[in-house]
């Protein structure tokens, strides 16, 4: 049985990246030859990619945990390890990308379009790369950093260009039968299509996609019936169609009031893309085929014309009237096409930085524990998150690093004092450190923090 699936929550996981290595080359009458050890390799990234092919999110909801390849780390004699296998997903046209609270991460409408949901993690530096006249012999390496982790939240919008909108077995799957190749489940009772079914229908110069909605009712933008899930099917549609039942057998229905609930479902429904209220519509009166149904259409057309509305009368059995509601159906989109402008696949935006950005932020913070001071930026943080702390040369490096970046300057600028408490990162994933300003970051006589004594024997 085919599953339908227009909503997932997504795990993803970036790889890790590789350690840096380690080593000094070793040969005969050469036992310290000089740091030789190679970098990590990186980690792959999670790449959503848009594929025509593709047509719901059903793979995602089978399996929606996804994790890139990690890095493999350096080795001696100048090796650097492999990337990370990246991931690539294959998402259908109209997939959005929020976080769990809604935010918006990406919109990807056309084929080919891509967005990185999870970096995999930088490699971290061999002992060979990170040698200089001033540390000739470093005695450590970077470690690889974590990939990132997040959960977001996938949601199909069907991208069509007609909405067939309506009550249950209004006759839309029958309908969108009769005027394109699509050939979706019709039988005799409500709610038969639960899924969006897509048709492509040509009328004369213009080919346009049409979307049979799944059937609407009273409160369907308050999630009764199967209105709230499908609406957003709706949303990136040009012109939306109401589709008039004529020959409904249930009491109190008529195509006006029918009209009139399924256009404040509308109005009441809030989607992303905008208000539905102002998109370009018609009116199907369906089903004339049958005796008393064509006389109710030609009765309440007038009615439905008086309120600004072009109607058509139809039946999907008969194919009465179909070639001209296409034909008009291809003049409107024509026209909603050449009012909206082209959606660009490729877009590079390019944020130059303020001229006064250091690139870390120092605060201070104080509450019952007493005075400390929190450093945030890119890379602080990063730094921390590839220092290896159980070797000392490569604390005082990152001391140094920090240093340099003007850390220290600042903290002294915020009245800091040896021995308070210095935090890096943010509240839920920091690093504490008691700041200990003894050695000047550069100082000629002392050397460099993290220095190799092999160096000076």
């Amino acid at each position: 049985m085919t599953t339908f699936v227009d909503r997932v929550v997504l795990h993803v996981s970036g790889g890790d990246g590789g350690h840096g290595c380690m080593s000094v080359h070793r040969e005969k009458f050469k036992p310290l030859g000089g740091p030789d050890g190679g970098n990590g390799g990186h980690g792959g990234d999670v790449r959503l990619t848009v594929d025509t092919n593709v047509t719901s999110l059903l793979e995602f909801h089978h399996g929606p945990h996804r994790r890139a390849g990690n890095g493999r780390p350096g080795e001696g004699n100048y090796r650097n390890g492999g990337n990370g296998q990246e991931i690539v997903l294959r998402v259908p046209p109209g997939t959005v990308v929020m976080t769990p609270g809604g935010e918006v991460l990406a919109d990807l409408v056309s084929h080919g379009m891509e967005a990185v949901i999870a970096k995999g993690g930088h490699g971290g530096l061999g002992n060979a790369a990170l040698a200089s006249t001033r540390r000739k012999a470093p005695g450590f390496a970077l470690l690889g950093e974590p990939g990132e982790t997040h959960d977001v939240v996938l949601e199909l919008k069907s991208v069509a260009d007609v909405a067939l909108v309506g009550f249950p077995s209004a006759g839309k799957s029958s309908l969108i039968a009769a005027i394109s190749s699509a050939r979706p489940k019709i039988a005799d009772y409500p709610f038969t299509t639960l899924v969006p079914n897509l048709g492509v229908v040509t009328a004369g110069a213009t080919v346009f996609t049409v979307a049979d909605v799944p059937g609407l009712i009273p409160g369907a933008s308050e999630g009764k019936g199967l209105g709230l899930q499908f609406l957003r099917h709706v949303e990136r549609c040009h012109v939306l169609a109401h589709v008039l039942d004529c020959a409904t057998l249930d009491p109190g229905r008529d195509p006006v009031s029918d009209l009139e609930a399924i256009e404040y479902e509308l109005q009441q429904y809030g989607g992303t893309e905008g208000d539905l209220s102002d998109r370009p519509r018609l009116v199907v009166l369906n089903k004339v085929d049958v005796p008393e149904a064509r006389d109710l259409a030609e009765l309440v057309k007038p009615v439905l014309e008086d309120l600004g509305y072009s109607v058509y009368i139809v039946s999907a059995v008969s194919h009465e009237g179909l070639r001209e509601l296409g034909f008009a159906l291809g003049e409107m989109v024509k026209t909603a096409r050449a009012a909206t402008p082209l959606v660009e696949t490729r877009r590079i935006i390019i944020t130059p930085k303020a001229v006064d950005d250091a690139g870390f932020t120092v605060t201070r913070e104080e509450d019952s524990e007493g005075v400390r001071y929190r450093v945030r930026g890119e890379r602080p943080q990063r730094w921390v998150r590839q220092t290896d702390f159980s070797n000392d040369e490569a604390v005082g490096y990152l001391a140094d690093r920090l240093a340099r970046l003007g850390v220290e300057d600042k903290l002294l600028e915020l009245g800091a004092v040896a021995g308070v408490d210095v935090v890096i990162g943010p509240e839920d994933n920091a690093v504490l450190f008691g700041w200990e300003p003894t050695i000047a970051a550069g100082t000629p006589l002392a050397g460099p923090r993290g220095s190799d004594d092999r160096l000076f024997q």
